[in-house]
């Protein structure tokens, strides 16, 4: 089938490259030639696992193209996918200007009857909307219906998550447009779920929120286990075997990040309060990913009045491991309260330097190891659970730090681990090692009470409390 893709954004490309890996005919059209040309060779623009090589397989084979003349491409396509971005307003609602202004050029280019598919995360009654705008536009008398067909991929796996899907969910309103997308995913093999167009989009946004409610539920519970004394994570693995709940996203940490659950989640709250209505689970999930972010820094504050003139390895600056993203990373509010408060910052990140570099291009050294990042240090923060950061032993951080002292917003190591290697160590959700930050504060202690022992014999002592 003659497929087009409009836009080569995330889900964009993913989709395109997957639809022609499966043996469609898949042209992408976007406006940036340089990025085209990039695209042509078979180079992604974006770092995906394992999708250069699928991008290459289908270029070769003439399955893929890449163009920026979109009245060409859509001229006579049989099927057009939109799969521009839908970033989040102020307001936190979904800003749709990218896919009317591509509706737009549908309208105008068209030429024979099509089936649009809006890809993008949008919110409910957009396709209907869409549908509307664009019958309102067409240049030509061809018949044209909009359906929707969510994409639900993870960044670092979106390859494999495309091709491998657990389900597909089409949303359509004619048996002509259910058959015509069943005909595209047929060799896929996947269960395919049709429902209307407004269930549909309402399915894309439910899953991520509720996902987001799992991950912001575990944190709150780690919270709790730090003040009671339990450990959030003998607390996720009993909850786990339980076959309702499972053992997916109930890894206590700093929070959520990424393209989807921060503007999914603002974006539904801001649907229901536009019509009426509080939607009080994902506000307060919102709110508890908010504040989670800071987590670790005031864990810092209270062993560090100040950040002042000390060395901070930052270890992971990329919301989540496999990606370049840095779309609500934790890393990005941190570093920028340590730069404020006058920390000399050393950061470390296996892919996501080069992006982290554009937001702060001064203040952070950028180092190629971890290693670099704590010779010396005062502290260090894991914002990241790469596999670089992971592998490191414990007994590096104590031969390499000025004072071996970590807070871990991912939990990497075990607080028995820390123990064993004389570290102090700070993690979510479960009870602090300060075995040298005790020691510091008993020999300061010790050295107030010398001094007041000590105290020349004019001085009067006029509080014993004190002592």
């Amino acid at each position: 089938m003659d497929i087009v893709i409009a836009g080569t954004g995330y889900v964009g490309l993913v989709t395109g490259a997957c639809l022609a890996h499966s043996g469609h005919n898949v042209t992408c059209v976007d406006v940036n030639k340089e990025k085209v040309a990039l695209m042509e060779q078979g180079v992604s623009p974006i770092y995906e696992p394992g999708l250069d090589e699928i991008m290459r397989e289908s270029i070769n084979l003439g399955k893929l193209h890449f163009t920026t003349e979109y009245e060409k491409a859509y001229r006579n396509a049989e099927v057009i996918f939109i799969g521009v971005g839908t970033p989040e307003r102020a307001d936190g609602s979904a800003n749709l200007k990218y896919v009317y202004k591509v509706a737009d050029q549908i309208a105008y280019s068209i030429e024979r009857d099509c089936l649009i598919v809006i890809k993008s995360t949008v919110p409910i009654g957009t396709n209907e909307k869409v549908e509307v705008f664009i019958r309102e536009r067409l240049r030509n008398k061809v018949n044209v219906e909009v359906a929707s067909n969510p994409e639900f991929l993870s960044q670092g796996t979106a390859v494999k998550d495309t091709l491998k899907a657990k389900r597909i969910i089409i949303g359509v309103e004619t048996k002509k447009a259910e058959k015509t997308l069943r005909g595209i995913y047929e060799r896929f093999g996947i269960p395919i779920v049709v429902t209307n167009r407004k269930s549909a989009e309402m399915v894309k946004y439910a899953s991520n929120d509720f996902l987001a409610l799992k991950i912001s539920f575990i944190n709150e519970i780690a919270n709790l286990c730090e003040i009671v004394g339990a450990d959030v994570g003998d607390v996720a693995k009993g909850m786990s075997y339980d076959s309702r709940i499972g053992d997916k996203f109930l890894k206590a940490g700093i929070g959520y990040g990424g393209s989807c659950f921060p503007k999914d989640t603002k974006a539904l709250h801001w649907l229901a309060s536009d019509n009426g209505y509080e939607f009080k689970t994902v506000k307060a999930a919102i709110e508890i990913n908010e504040n989670q972010k800071f987590r670790l820094i005031r864990k810092a504050k209270k062993e560090f009045k100040s950040f002042e003139g000390l060395k901070i390895a930052v270890l992971g600056l990329t919301f989540k491991p496999g990606t370049d993203d840095l779309r609500e990373a934790p890393s990005i509010p941190n570093v920028k309260m340590m730069l404020e408060e006058g920390a000399n910052v050393y950061a470390y990140d296996p892919i996501g330097v080069n992006n982290f570099r554009k937001l702060f291009p001064t203040g952070v050294e950028y180092v190629k190891c971890p290693e670099i990042a704590l010779e010396n240090a005062d502290l260090a923060f894991i914002f990241t659970e790469w596999k670089e950061i992971t592998s490191i032993k414990l007994d590096q951080y104590k031969m390499l730090m000025k004072n071996p002292v970590i807070f871990d917003g991912r939990n990497c190591y075990s607080v028995e681990e820390a123990e064993q290697a004389k570290i102090d160590y700070y993690s979510i959700g479960r009870r602090n090692v300060s075995i040298n930050r005790n020691l510091n504060k008993s020999e300061l202690r010790l050295k107030s009470i010398n001094d007041l022992i000590n105290v020349p014999d004019d001085v009067a002592c006029t509080d014993s409390s004190r002592l």
